[in-house]
């Protein structure tokens, strides 16, 4: 050090004392007191300038360019401690849709590694996966479970979540007690009701809208099917497959989940309630270029009728009523074996192409084969299992 630790003060004094004397050499001064000719210019100014003190000044700059303004900083810890799982690029669109001065999402990100509230690895990219979107909302809705919960009374909750393929816009989120057919049901009665009809589903292979026998004919598959929506299932063990669900799930996880812990399915669908409207209208979304939802969704234009309507068929057409203790249909004096699903419906029976075979269907939809000419019973048809992006 260029002082020794006793006396600093009375040093400097001293040495601008001596240094103001007339004829005094002041850079000697300099070398006798163990400083550079700098420091003692700079002290002998602040004396001349009235500071008697000569106490050590701090160091910090007084302009930090890249350090933001207080009142910057309040607002994006403000936004974070609301939305705790946000990140920089959320907090930054937010701010900039409020009209509020608004820093680059990397100074965020500086503000909330500063603050405590995130850590610098959090800021690795993720990994960037082969995407699909439909090119309009309600042309495909992802639906799924977001596996079970357990709840602090003993219970379980199985949120059922459908998201808009096109806007990613979350039209049900409910607590569910169960994953079970009339369950599910009740839930898309309401949503359709709401938003209309989508076009198709997308969904994995799972019970209700699946089975594991791969036919994936379903008592709920039927009734979307009878309203005029088809269900596309995703290849098995592919859950990149759906990718916005996936994504969606870990946001709720996130965003809800791990922020408390609950006890009831009631306060689980309170808690729901509360945050669908924060994410379908607040939060930026980055595959959306930080659009929300609600800014590419609109409701569909296919209502949801009042009545289920029946499958109707051509008057010439043969047709034959599915029993409701067994799923059986009568043809050519035997009868054939069809899917569960299709009790107490009405299926036609369609010649195909090769003598001796039929196909057995439910509207346009084939559901079992008939071959007359080895007289083998009828074996089911399986829908075909969509790729990465079902069509």
């Amino acid at each position: 050090m260029p002082w020794s630790e006793v006396s600093v003060m009375d040093q400097r004094h001293e040495c601008v004392r001596l240094a103001l004397q007339e004829g005094a050499n002041r850079r000697e001064l300099c070398r006798r007191f163990n400083i550079s000719p700098d420091v003692g210019y700079k002290w002998l100014a602040r004396w001349q300038a009235g500071d008697r003190e000569l106490a050590d000044r701090s160091r910090r700059p007084h302009a930090m360019p890249k350090r933001s303004e207080a009142a910057v900083e309040v607002e994006v810890l403000a936004v974070r401690d609301k939305h705790p799982a946000w990140g920089a690029r959320k907090i930054a669109h937010c701010l900039k849709r409020g009209g509020q001065t608004v820093p680059v999402p990397s100074t965020v990100h500086q503000i909330l590694c500063r603050n405590g509230r995130v850590k610098p690895s959090e800021n690795a990219p993720p990994n960037p996966g082969h995407r699909f979107e439909k090119e309009a909302p309600n042309l495909l809705w992802q639906m799924d479970f977001k596996g079970h919960l357990p709840l602090a009374d003993g219970t379980r909750c199985h949120p059922l979540t459908i998201v808009d393929d096109h806007s990613r816009y979350v039209l049900c989120l409910k607590a569910c007690a169960d994953e079970q057919r009339l369950t599910v049901q009740n839930h898309l009665s309401t949503t359709f009701r709401c938003y209309g009809l989508p076009e198709a589903f997308y969904t994995d292979n799972g019970s209700p809208w699946g089975d594991t026998s791969g036919i994936r004919w379903t008592g709920l598959k039927v009734w979307l099917l009878k309203l005029g929506v088809r269900v596309v299932h995703a290849r098995p063990c592919h859950p990149q497959a759906r990718g916005k669900n996936e994504r969606f799930h870990r946001t709720l996880k996130a965003e809800v989940f791990a922020m408390r812990r609950f006890r009831t399915l009631p306060e689980v669908q309170r808690a729901f309630d509360a945050w669908r409207p924060v994410y379908n209208l607040e939060r930026p979304h980055q595959g959306l270029d930080m659009q929300v939802p609600a800014d590419r969704f609109r409701p569909s234009a296919r209502p949801m009728p009042a009545r289920v309507p029946n499958v109707e068929y051509d008057s010439g057409e043969i047709v034959r009523r599915v029993s409701s203790t067994r799923p059986y249909i009568s043809f050519k004096g035997r009868f054939w074996k069809v899917p569960q699903a299709f009790a107490r419906e009405r299926l036609a029976i369609r010649p195909l192409v090769r003598d001796g075979h039929y196909g057995i269907f439910f509207a346009s939809w084939q559901v079992a084969s008939i071959d007359l000419t080895n007289g083998q019973p009828v074996s089911d048809v399986s829908e075909q299992v969509s790729a990465m992006s079902p069509d």
